[in-house]
């Protein structure tokens, strides 16, 4: 692999100004949450208005980062002290490069465009302007992760975009469920953040500073046994931003929030975290093959186990969590694969961030029109009532399976190619996930706008108002393009080289390729079997009970059960022996002292009688023994 290039300061032009990107969406959500109810009337426009302008400032700066040459794009912008003095000395920065300013792109971009649709689909909800100052908010952290120019500045992102999560899973707190989802999603991440902080901690042991330049630039001077711990460490984390196993519970959970929160967590905010944390470390990886081994069978168990969840979901957000996990198994596995993965990584990530978006928040639309259900079984027949909607979930629900042509035919094939140049036992899981991927979210897509209605009494199905119909139709054109504008001609890895190194030989992703008919062949059988099973055939208003892995695939794979047995049950057990050693120890010891000596006080206390005569007859007795006394030793 060629090194990338080396950082050049910068602080001139509108590179100089790219703080901007996260100071006005953090601006407006202080704005929002601080003027209170006096913003309620137009506290939501405020909100789109500081992610547009975000937007806006982040494609200026990517014009001007295009105008130098490829070797010169990467720029850290200085802002000021962060932990000056000692031997920690952090400067926060940002980093401009070509990785770096994809996601921000992504994040602004299909973040804004959530934005929107929110205005149509929160217009009754009365707390509307803090749903608003908690989507800024977690819009700023994120662009603080991805752009801080150090290890440090990273985690204060990850941690902002935690509690923004946290607030926004739980934002109908009034259900105790969305209560729950939320307290579940923050403690699991916090396990994650655990392992960051570590690899963080060896990091600067190691290295002596935490900034990317000189950390990941002399990466191959560290023992492979510290990198391994640091990779490994570093995998921890992105596991729990990302739902990989095994810390994936959290995000089904997480469908408690409104619609707009799912599609921004799932697209283009807190799960592709744990992926551009893993390709931005890529030279620590790169010298710690084991702990890059692990990072490509986590991505492979995980695709596996999300698109299984999802073949048995009747929930239609649950389902496209499932695939969520999923497609971000996929970027693992590419991320694991090395700089010839990088860029299918990436690519994926950003047509993921189109497509998904786009389904969820077509999910989104029909719950508006179907008096906010969520059970696929109570739906069919939409399509007709519902064109829009049908059409631009369509085209990301192609996208997603791979259908020629489409974003996901050129990024997520891709990734198989790769994965199969590399480990064809690996790559043949990756075949066999595309074509589970094939039926459930070919299954989804007929329960809900096919075969015959299954509709409530009281339900009146219709399309979305404009605000949030227009959104659907932007990002189905990504869905669409994406992929071809990335991969094709190797254009999307020659940009992202600067930043993440060149592989040695480019790939050259071939349509139709051994790999790639034999995905579409999967894929089509997954299609054609939930087609027979869910499209042409008539679905129960209750779901049967199934087989044993339809019921093992309802439970999420038991996942919830296992950390139950693994660590909540231990911990109890933990906590109650520290109660009773405490009870029973600790303040067993204190107050059996202080009993001790409260007793032993009472009982001398009754020597003093006060009446001289006893005071008399107790000196007589003591002079009396040491006379007996003195006799006796003088005897002796």
């Amino acid at each position: 692999m060629e090194t990338a290039a080396e950082i050049v300061q910068h602080s001139g032009g509108v590179i100089g100004l790219s703080w901007l990107t996260i100071a006005l969406p953090l601006l407006g959500a202080a704005i929002l949450l601080l003027g209170g109810r006096r913003t309620d009337r137009w506290g939501h426009l405020l909100g789109v208005a500081m992610s547009l302008a975000s937007f806006v400032v982040a494609v200026i700066v990517f014009f001007e980062l295009l105008g130098f040459g490829a070797d010169e794009r990467r720029r850290v912008v200085e802002l000021y002290d962060f932990l000056p003095g000692g031997t920690l000395d952090v400067k926060m920065g940002l980093l401009l490069d070509p990785l770096s300013i994809s996601f921000v792109l992504l994040i602004t971009g299909v973040g804004s465009l959530i934005h929107i649709y929110s205005i149509g689909y929160m217009a009754h909800d009365p707390n509307r302007r803090r749903f608003f100052a908690y989507l800024n908010l977690f819009v700023a952290a994120m662009l603080l992760l991805v752009l801080a120019d150090n290890y440090l500045g990273l985690y204060v992102g990850w941690e902002g975009v935690g509690l923004a999560s946290y607030l926004l899973i739980g934002f109908w707190q009034h259900k105790p469920s969305a209560a729950a989802a939320a307290k579940k999603a923050f403690i699991v991440n916090r396990v994650g953040d655990m392992g960051l902080a570590l690899g963080i901690f060896v990091i600067f042991t190691t290295f002596g500073t935490i900034a990317y330049g000189p950390v990941l630039a002399n990466a191959s001077q560290a023992s492979q046994g510290t990198l391994t711990l640091i990779g490994l460490a570093l995998l921890l984390g992105a596991c729990g931003k990302s739902a990989q196993l095994p810390l994936q519970s959290w995000l089904l959970d997480a469908m408690e929030g409104p619609t707009p929160v799912s599609a921004l967590i799932h697209a283009a905010t807190m799960v592709t975290a744990g992926v551009y944390l893993v390709v931005r470390s890529g030279p620590i990886y790169i010298g710690a093959p084991t702990a890059a081994l692990v990072v490509t069978i986590v991505g492979v168990a995980t695709l596996l186990a999300g698109a299984i969840i999802g073949t048995a979901k009747d929930d239609i957000k649950k389902a496209l969590a499932g695939s969520t996990m999923s497609q971000i198994g996929y970027m693992m596995l590419a991320a694991g694969l090395g700089p010839v993965g990088y860029a299918f990584a990436i690519a994926h990530l950003i047509a993921h961030g189109f497509f998904k978006a786009s389904m969820f928040l077509g999910a989104g639309s029909v719950m508006h029109a179907m008096n906010d259900e969520v059970d696929m079984r109570k739906f069919g027949g939409l399509a007709p009532k519902m064109r829009i909607t049908w059409a631009t979930f369509g085209l990301g629900y192609l996208a997603i399976i791979g259908f020629p042509l489409l974003s996901g035919y050129w990024t997520k094939d891709g990734i198989i190619e790769a994965t199969m140049e590399h480990s064809p036992i690996l790559g043949w899981l990756a075949v066999i996930g595309a074509g589970i991927t094939g039926f459930y979210m070919s299954r989804l897509f007929f329960m809900t706008f096919h075969g015959k209605p299954r509709w409530e009494k009281d339900a009146h199905p219709h399309e979305s108002p404009a605000v949030m119909t227009w959104p659907l139709i932007l990002l189905s054109i990504g869905s669409v393009f994406g992929g071809a504008f990335l991969i094709m001609g190797n254009r999307f890895m020659e940009f992202l080289a600067p930043a993440v190194g060149r592989p040695k030989e480019l790939p050259h992703f071939a349509p139709f390729s051994v790999a790639g008919v034999a995905t579409l062949a999967v894929v089509a059988v997954g299609v054609a079997y939930a087609w027979l099973k869910y499209g042409r055939a008539e679905v129960p208003a209750v779901a049967p009970r199934g087989s044993f892995l339809t019921v093992f695939a309802r439970r999420d794979l038991y996942g919830d059960a296992i950390n139950e047995a693994l660590f909540m049950r231990p911990g109890q057990w933990l906590t109650r022996l520290a109660v009773f050693f405490d009870n029973r120890g600790v303040d067993g010891l204190v107050n059996g002292l202080a009993a001790l000596i409260g007793g032993t006080s009472g009982r001398l206390r009754r020597v003093q009688t006060g009446f001289v005569r006893s005071y008399a007859m107790s000196i007589f007795l003591g002079a009396a023994l040491l006379v007996g006394a003195w006799f006796v030793v003088g005897n002796l």
